[in-house]
């Protein structure tokens, strides 16, 4: 009995031994991976979808959008809202997913029973002249009882009245040059659209005593000097009529204001109202040319100097201050009547989704506004038309089962953009833990296409290379056998060290769009697409009917892309971008275009501050070693990426792919710019300084140069060391984990 024991024991473990070294040698010791794991960018899926994005439907998407005027949290912008939700939801051609993001955010209107008025009245208030208060009516467009009359959204309301002086761009040293020849006290002050931002026009006044401000858009800057309705302006062309007026938010800062830094729910807290910094101090009113060139004409003083001449067919003056002897206007003051009112009001987003087949937890995200000051048909449905176009085709292939992404996208149309980047700016503050952990990249198309000549392009450097790639695959709209980037090269190129000659990719260093709060406050890779205009052949600083009542289908359709086959090339094109960001196994990123970068910035700031440094015992020494250690960590990366077997090591191309995303995120320093709302990325802040290098620096260098005070010399050296060790810290994130 214990014999057959001791031989069954003995049997169980001779199988047990041989099962071992089967399953040893019998297994491979690579762990098995689904085949999804390894999807990769299919150029044949690119291709297809290149072939379904369809002009017609880019056109019925803007005449649709445009039908009425649909300014933030109005009915216009209601019907909007239900149009996007319909789209994304059709069973056909819709999202995964598709709902409304609502926020209660403070927004400013002009009183529709007491509007605005701007008058010439005399020392006893009799009324000489009063200037338009509504744009003329060319089509039926400006009849629309929605269109909103010009105003400037958060000047406050007040009553201003004073002698007439011409500021040309409103600039701090415009103000100054001008209070050396007038004395500004108890004036107001005439300037035009450019050169500083429309609060500042206000805000540079206040302190010479300056009681209001008139704004307006001079034909030099946006006309190219043309006037007449009556064959060269709007009907007749694409040039700004003689009553249109550019409405916009006159404050400085970005996202709901009452909020900051907070997500505007009902429950969350809000500052007081006076306690809102940056809007502007006294009454600001925009209005249009053909009455700025009444009172610049009439206007009395010194000649002002010659680059503060406009197009007027008259000389302009400073100002007596008031007008001239032998006006009509002799002794009389300009005076402002200004009703408008804050309110707090429920704007919405309206967010889609597409969710990720491998890796759903990353997130590319595409966006654009889709509130407008009028009907906005370039501004911005443009861009939402070509975001419903590019919906469409993706949307019909996931229905269809032809296609999911690798990664989730996010749709997001984002609501009151115009009031100053608001649903943007709050759905990052509301998801900020999530977004910062998960984003990939974010594509902005506001204006899809300011005009038909180019594209432009603006964005991080490591994402150039897939800009150029997916405008290579596209045709160039009206040009045989010519692509998008062969034809955008001729317009607007630069050379580089790595690879020659290439297109300029713009920075995005402001807050011009909805990009802001992903670039400046979450460090999230972003760019912008547009199509725009030859600027050699126009002075213009934009398309000139922008943000009027002129800024409709008619005027997209017979000036800006007729046919909309720009239209139809940024959809393929940012279209292509999207596809490639949400499909390739390995971000096509590069940290390299990134050193490039971060060398002529670095070349720059040495050529333009070393010497005077130097004299101060500030060393650039580290920064130089800094920028040396990003681009040997970039090399690294580079040469890791060549090494790796992609196909069969998906943790590590993991790895590396959240090495490509988060790069953005460590040039982050919440305490680099203290005077500068949610701007906290040290290589893209915002710069008054006008120099192409690290921003910080170069406005804490020119601040102290003209102080001379060794407390701003010591905010010179504060800067260094901020980008020190942010591009230090940077460049560690690209080496080796430990």
């Amino acid at each position: 009995m214990i014999k057959k024991l001791l031989l069954g024991f003995g049997c169980c473990a001779c199988v047990l031994t041989i099962g071992i070294l089967i399953g040893h040698f019998a297994i491979s010791k690579t762990p098995f991976w689904p085949s999804d794991v390894f999807k990769d960018v299919d150029e044949n899926f690119i291709t297809a979808f290149l072939s379904e994005v369809d002009n017609i439907q880019i056109e019925h998407n803007l005449r649709e959008l445009t039908k009425v005027p649909h300014m933030a949290t109005t009915e216009g912008d209601e019907q909007t809202v239900q149009f996007m939700l319909k789209r994304w939801q059709d069973r056909e051609t819709g999202l995964d997913d598709a709902w409304r993001e609502e926020y209660s955010v403070y927004l400013s209107f002009p009183n529709t029973t007491n509007p605005n008025k701007v008058t010439v009245v005399t020392a006893s208030n009799s009324v000489l002249y009063t200037l338009r208060d509504k744009e003329v009516n060319y089509t039926a467009d400006q009849l629309d009882p929605n269109v909103v009359p010009p105003y400037a959204a958060y000047s406050p309301a007040g009553h201003a009245k004073g002698k007439l002086v011409y500021a040309n761009y409103g600039r701090p040293s415009d103000y100054m040059h001008l209070n050396e020849t007038v004395d500004l006290r108890g004036t107001i002050a005439i300037t035009r659209y450019g050169g500083a931002g429309r609060a500042a026009k206000a805000i540079n006044a206040e302190p010479y005593g300056v009681v209001g401000v008139l704004v307006y858009t001079d034909p030099y800057d946006i006309n190219d000097g043309l006037m007449s309705d009556l064959n060269e302006t709007y009907p007749h062309s694409w040039y700004l009529p003689p009553s249109g007026v550019e409405r916009g938010s006159f404050n400085t800062l970005y996202g709901d204001l009452l909020t900051p830094y907070l997500a505007a729910k009902d429950h969350t807290y809000r500052i007081p109202v006076e306690d809102i910094p940056g809007l502007p101090p006294i009454p600001i009113q925009p209005i249009g040319f053909e009455d700025a060139s009444t009172l610049i004409c009439a206007l009395d003083g010194l000649p002002a100097p010659n680059d503060w001449q406009g197009s007027f067919k008259c000389k302009y003056n400073f100002g007596g201050p008031g007008f001239k002897n032998t006006s009509t206007f002799k002794d009389s003051d300009v005076k402002l009547d200004i009703y408008n009112y804050g309110t707090v009001k429920n704007s919405s987003n309206v967010m889609g989704v597409i969710r990720g087949s491998v890796e759903p937890d990353r997130y590319v995200i595409y966006g654009n506004h889709r509130d407008s000051w009028v009907h906005g048909a370039i501004d911005p449905s443009s861009g939402t038309s070509v975001m419903l176009e590019i919906t469409r085709v993706l949307g019909r292939m996931v229905k269809q089962g032809k296609w999911r992404p690798r990664r989730s996208i996010i749709f997001g149309s984002w609501g009151a953009e115009e009031f100053g980047l608001i649903g943007s700016a709050e759905y990052t503050e509301q998801y900020f833990a999530k977004l910062s952990e998960r984003t990939v990249a974010y594509i902005n198309v506001d204006i899809a296409v300011f005009a038909n000549a180019t594209l432009r392009a603006s964005g991080m450097p490591s994402i150039q290379n897939v800009i150029f790639t997916s405008a290579k695959q596209v045709s160039a709209p009206g040009l045989k056998s010519t692509s998008v980037y062969d034809n955008w090269i001729k317009y607007s190129n630069k050379s580089s060290p790595t690879h020659g000659v290439i297109p300029r990719i713009g920075y995005l260093t402001g807050a011009g769009s909805d990009y802001a709060p992903f670039v400046h406050y979450l460090g999230i890779t972003s760019m912008d697409i547009s199509y725009t205009y030859d600027r050699t052949k126009t002075r213009a600083r934009i398309y000139p009917a922008y943000h009027t009542a002129y800024d409709t289908f008619d005027y997209a359709s017979r000036y800006i892309d007729p046919g909309f086959t720009s239209h139809q090339a940024i959809a393929r094109t940012a279209g292509n971008v999207l596809i490639r960001l949400a499909d390739s196994l390995l971000l096509p990123f590069s940290c390299s275009d990134y050193a490039e970068t971060l060398e002529d910035y670095l070349k720059e700031a040495v050529e333009q501050y070393e010497v005077e440094l130097k004299t101060k015992n500030i060393s650039m020494e580290s920064l130089k070693h800094a920028v040396s250690s990003f681009r040997l960590a970039a090399s690294h990366l580079d040469e890791v990426i060549q090494s790796t077997d992609l196909k069969n090591e998906p943790l590590k191309v993991r790895m590396i792919n959240d090495q490509l995303m988060l790069l953005d995120r460590a040039f982050l320093d919440p305490l680099a710019f203290p005077d500068k709302y949610a701007f906290r990325h040290v290589i893209w802040a915002s710069s008054s300084a006008g120099k192409p290098t690290f921003p910080g620096l170069a406005d804490a260098f020119a601040k102290a140069v003209s102080s001379g005070q060794t407390s701003d010399w010591n905010k010179v050296h504060y800067h260094l060391s901020v980008l020190n060790q942010a591009i230090e810290g940077a460049a560690h994130t690209l080496t080796n984990v430990i």
